[in-house]
């Protein structure tokens, strides 16, 4: 048997993660890792964040899944220091992946350890995307359908939500940064008149992701992310939910959720030179939506950069059922992933 401490190179990388001397770090929904491995046997260490051993935070801890094959063999919440977790299978080549089904906000985790014969990193596929998002993205709820019911951890999981779903459809790999209750000009406000700028995926867009979980003495944060890494051929934006509960029918907020959209992309084009940018919105509600096609012309306008397009999300559909908080279900899930699956094809030529 032999023991690794996994990193970018000895298994293959989903999403953002971070290699660290002692683990390899994830934050964002769905990041996490990737390996083969021979024989009949394998272990998965665990490490969780200051929040795991807590009960105070027992519905903020992060939720982590393991496949064998393709199979979900473990699905767990990380409740102490470490976890580990032995995978045991017929004699034979085995593919294991090992991904955080809960957002980077309320907890993050690390991959200590794998121990099996042969571990070696799965092949990177030929293409590559990045979403951008929010709890949508992150699949807020996706595990209670009780629209009445509100968030915990235990209940969110990306890759039943479209973002992952589209990847998989498209047989590419990718990356979530999604944050819940993030926008881009303000985060979820109950008031509709406090804009709420500490909760803004622009701030942490260029990090590893952002925290109230402590792992191993540091957040993420303060990690900055390395676009060099790996460049995605296409970028989804999926942001304005949050912010249309501030904006509403304010026209002066509304252009000041397009100024800042202008902005963002901008950044994103910055760390992204060659990468196709979608911009989308409107599965739970599309008030605004127009100005996320102002914010795409504005911006080719401004800066002579036409390799950007648009699509509108169809609204969820009561008859589709909701999640905690009124968020949306696996049939509505799908059916955004359909769609913007459709559209990507015929935008990248896939």
């Amino acid at each position: 048997m032999m023991r690794i401490i996994p990193n970018w190179h000895n298994v293959k990388p989903l999403g953002r993660t971070w290699p660290r001397e002692d683990s390899l770090w994830l934050a964002f929904s769905a990041s996490g890792a990737e390996f083969a491995f021979t024989g009949t046997a394998c272990t998965v260490v665990i490490a969780g964040d200051d929040r795991a051993a807590d009960p105070a935070h027992a519905d903020n801890q992060a939720r982590i899944a393991i496949e064998m094959d393709g199979v979900r063999a473990v699905d767990a919440m990380i409740d102490a220091p470490e976890k580990t977790f032995a995978l045991t299978a017929e004699d034979g080549e085995h593919i294991v992946r090992i991904v955080k089904l809960s957002e980077t906000a309320m907890s993050t985790c690390g991959i200590k350890s794998i121990e099996a014969e042969n571990i070696r990193p799965t092949e990177k596929k030929a293409r590559y995307v990045e979403f951008i998002g929010d709890s949508i993205t992150c699949g807020y709820g996706m595990d209670d359908e009780v629209a009445e019911h509100h968030f915990v951890t235990g209940t969110e999981d990306a890759t039943r939500a479209y973002a992952y779903r589209t990847a998989q459809a498209l047989d590419a790999d990718y990356s979530l940064v999604s944050i819940s209750g993030y926008g881009i000009t303000s985060g979820y406000t109950a008031t509709a008149e406090e804009r709420i700028t500490a909760q803004l995926i622009p701030t942490y867009y260029e990090k590893l992701g952002f925290s109230y979980g402590v792992y191993e003495g540091d957040v993420p944060q303060d990690v900055r992310w390395d676009f060099s890494a790996r460049q995605p051929e296409l970028i989804v934006i999926n942001l304005g939910t949050n912010d249309d509960s501030y904006c509403l029918d304010h026209e002066d907020r509304q252009q000041l959720y397009c100024d800042e959209y202008v902005k963002f992309l901008k950044v994103v084009r910055r760390n992204n030179p060659g990468a196709k940018i979608l911009c989308t919105l409107g599965i739970m509600g599309d008030r605004l939506y127009p100005w996320v096609e102002k914010a795409a012309a504005v911006y080719s306008a401004e800066t002579g950069d036409t390799d950007i397009a648009c699509m509108p999300f169809t609204p969820q559909l009561l008859e589709d059922g909701y999640t905690a908080d009124y968020h949306p279900t696996a049939v509505t899930h799908g059916k955004a992933s359909a769609k913007i699956t459709a559209e990507i094809r015929r935008l990248m030529g896939w």
